[in-house]
């Protein structure tokens, strides 16, 4: 009995852990492997272990060609992304226009519709615009693709946002831009931090779009796939490897960026209930 209670306790976090360790097996295979020295063309099998690879991962050309590519297309992504996503999302929360309702419903469609769809479609319109495919529709796309994950991250921390600050700026005689570049930008900064992070990761990660849209372009993914009929090299599993570092600490960072803020904001609240609080003589 003590061990059925302490399973029917435990069970939600066992089953958490078990679905962590699988998301993560394949990362940590990619990441065992990138030491591997495999004796032909193909890294799936275990030979020995060396560090060769990590001291040149950038040997092959046109995989850090590719890798650059990709790294430029999803900075400009999470730029463009981010900027008209966060627009969107004030718009959508702060103000009451027509087909208000109906933009919160299309902001979901492009994150439902599947990515073939997607691609095929943006490919047919290009080719009707005769738009020459390449880094520039590639930039749109990806741009179009990634502004309903930012609408949804920003809007969600909009929604919480304590407009009480906006308004004590605004009777110190702070402008409207002044307030938005002072109080509420750096408020909403751990979301928009966030949301540029997830446009930057859906874009260097894409690649069923890129495939429809890319042209003579070849990005990261586009070139393991390549790479992939004729055999991956190891180089791919390092960069692979340092890419999910990379990732893994600049998402620390934001947890940890907005931990600081949730902490600023309670003590602001507690020191403003402080001065509410009247102290009998």
């Amino acid at each position: 009995m003590r061990a059925w209670r302490w399973l029917k306790e435990h069970a939600v976090l066992g089953v958490g852990i078990l679905a962590l360790i699988y998301m993560l097996a394949p990362i940590a295979i990619i990441a065992i492997f990138s030491f591997n020295d495999p004796s032909g063309r193909y890294n799936f099998e275990w030979v020995g272990f060396t560090t060769q690879y990590w001291q040149e991962p950038f040997a092959i050309e046109p995989l850090t060609d590719a890798l650059l590519l990709s790294i430029r297309l999803a900075f400009f992504t999470a730029i463009g992304a981010t900027i008209l996503g966060t627009l969107l999302a004030i718009a959508l929360v702060r103000y009451e226009f027509f087909g208000r309702r109906a933009a919160n419903l299309l902001i979901v469609i492009p994150m439902a519709t599947p990515e073939v769809v997607i691609g095929a479609a943006l490919l047919s319109f290009f080719l009707s615009a005769s738009f020459a495919l390449g880094f520039t529709t590639l930039l749109i796309a990806h741009i179009m693709f990634s502004i309903s994950f930012v609408v949804i991250v920003v809007r969600s921390r909009l929604i919480g946002f304590d407009r009480r600050l906006e308004e004590a700026a605004a009777d110190l005689g702070a402008s409207p831009v002044t307030t938005f570049r002072k109080v509420t930008l750096p408020l909403l900064a751990p979301g928009v931090a966030s949301a540029a992070m997830l446009s930057f990761a859906l874009s260097i990660d894409d690649f069923v779009i890129s495939n429809f849209n890319s042209g003579a372009v070849v990005t990261f993914p586009l070139y393991i796939f390549g790479a992939n009929q004729r055999g991956i090299p190891v180089q791919v599993n390092v960069i692979a490897t340092m890419l999910f570092a990379i990732t893994v600490m600049a998402m620390l960072a934001v947890i940890i960026q907005q931990r600081r803020a949730e902490k600023m904001q309670e003590r602001r609240a507690d020191d403003d209930n402080k001065a509410t609080v009247s102290v009998p003589i």
